[in-house]
């Protein structure tokens, strides 16, 4: 298992875990696991952010690699830029919807992708063993390239009908939550004639609107000025521009799940026997919208990294995850908020009924996620007592205890944090309520035996 990539990338907390030596060192193995150069280097708009790119650059240049700058940018606009301008690689500073004090770093490939957990296990070895690349020339040269912003938002315009959202004067309202998809989603907005209402706008990577992480909880604003403006609906954006949650046209706000089934229904009428990829934490709903367009579905374990890879391999049309991660495959094979915030306005401007009566068209689906502070020992234990007394269970990621097709528990490790996620869906809301408290007394009474043991005063 990977040491220092989590589920997406390398987080910590700077200086702390995630030191500016540290971030050295892994250049340096990245700049090896590339080969050779030229590298597109983006960051969030986090307070350490320009301090960790001076280092990267640095880095890369010491062993003769050119890089150069794309600037304050989304994930998904670096990742693109870079298949689409012909880098090597890419590397993007970021730590995604984690707090303030972490940042991170994330490569991608040269297919504008990040890398596999395969090739994530290469670049940590080169680390631990530090057999860097040799500079045997000349040191490389850092410059800047302005051209990423243009290029993502034409590669997402080229796959829409811009002309008929622009002939509908749609109201949208965008909480871009303080972070990079503030110099992407409003020019998007307004190329294709729409109405913009911001929140949060300002960049600041202390993120002190509403937090990094877009939740129902913090997303009162958002539905508040949707209803205030009569929108047609309204987009929250995490801090580095990779995810979404939607807000309905009556304020309400959609779980992941539930905007991925519209999306992927709206896609599917007009590509029949495509494949979706999905992680195994995601609503069963979504193999009832596949049968219907006679498509399949690929459950993968959790993660992006895991869904992209997977949608390359399988040549998918679609990807999500349940936390807003939307994969759109004809654009790139990566979260992207932007690009799903234009499939929404496309689908609305095409479809007689609002989002709010598109989505009430599906079966009622009850999900919900909880976590739970606890060591990685606890993880640990918690897992392996759950396969017990569950043998038959789904263990591909953690634990899935499946009771039948709509009633199911999810038990896994964070790979960014030190806590433990419990996902669960169910056929109404009070079966659902029932479960989760079931399977979070379970993980907590493990966590409070153990404290008990090895509490120094219990001896």
């Amino acid at each position: 298992m990977a040491k220092f990539f989590g589920t997406n990338g390398i987080r910590g907390v700077f200086p702390e875990n995630f030191s500016l030596e540290f971030v050295h060192d892994m250049t340096l193995s990245i700049a090896t696991y590339f080969k050779k150069g030229p590298i597109l280097v983006g960051y969030d708009g986090r307070e350490s952010s320009p301090i960790i790119l001076k280092i990267v650059c640095a880095a890369l240049n010491s062993v003769g690699f050119d890089c150069n700058i794309a600037g304050l940018v989304p994930t998904p606009c670096l990742e693109f830029a870079v298949k689409k301008l012909d880098y090597s690689g890419g590397i993007m500073i970021t730590a995604s919807h984690n707090p303030p004090e972490y940042n991170g770093i994330k490569p991608c490939g040269n297919d504008g992708v990040e890398i596999s957990r395969e090739d994530e296990i290469i670049v940590e070895d080169i680390f631990l063993k530090k057999e860097w690349i040799k500079n045997t020339s000349k040191f490389g040269i850092t410059g800047i390239d302005n051209r990423a912003i243009d290029v993502y938002v034409e590669g997402i315009t080229s796959q829409i009908n811009s002309h008929i959202i622009k002939s509908k004067n749609l109201k949208v309202v965008l909480d871009l939550g303080n972070g990079v998809q503030a110099v992407t989603a409003p020019l998007f907005c307004k190329l294709v004639g729409c109405q913009i209402f911001l929140i949060n706008e300002k960049i600041d990577g202390l993120f002190p609107g509403r937090g990094s992480e877009p939740t129902p909880q913090n997303l009162l604003e958002l539905s508040k000025k949707v209803q205030e403006n009569n929108a047609d609906f309204g987009i929250a954006f995490d801090g580095d521009g990779d995810r979404s949650i939607f807000c309905d046209n009556h304020g309400d706000i959609l779980t992941g799940d539930k905007s991925a089934l519209v999306l992927t229904k709206f896609i599917l009428q007009k590509n029949l026997n495509s494949i979706i990829v999905t992680c195994l934490n995601s609503s069963s709903s979504i193999e009832l919208v596949a049968n219907e367009f006679n498509s399949k579905v690929i459950r993968t374990k959790v993660g992006s990294v895991e869904v992209s890879r997977k949608m390359l391999s399988t040549n998918a049309l679609i990807g999500f995850e349940e936390n807003g991660g939307f994969m759109y495959g004809k654009h790139n094979q990566v979260r992207d908020g932007c690009m799903t915030l234009a499939l929404m306005l496309e689908f609305l401007a095409t479809s007689k009924k609002t989002l709010s009566e598109e989505a009430s068209d599906f079966l009622p689906s009850f999900t919900t996620k909880d976590k739970v502070v606890c060591s990685k020992e606890d993880h640990i234990k918690i897992i392996q007592l759950l396969q017990n007394e569950f043998p038959n269970s789904n263990t591909t990621d953690g634990i899935k205890i499946t009771i039948n097709s709509k009633n199911w528990v999810m038990i896994r490790s964070s790979g960014t944090e030190s806590i433990i996620r419990i996902y669960g869906e169910a056929e109404n809301q009070e079966k659902l309520d029932s479960l989760m408290i079931k399977y979070i007394e379970k993980v907590k009474s493990v966590i409070s035996d153990n404290t008990f043991k090895t509490n120094p005063e219990n001896n």
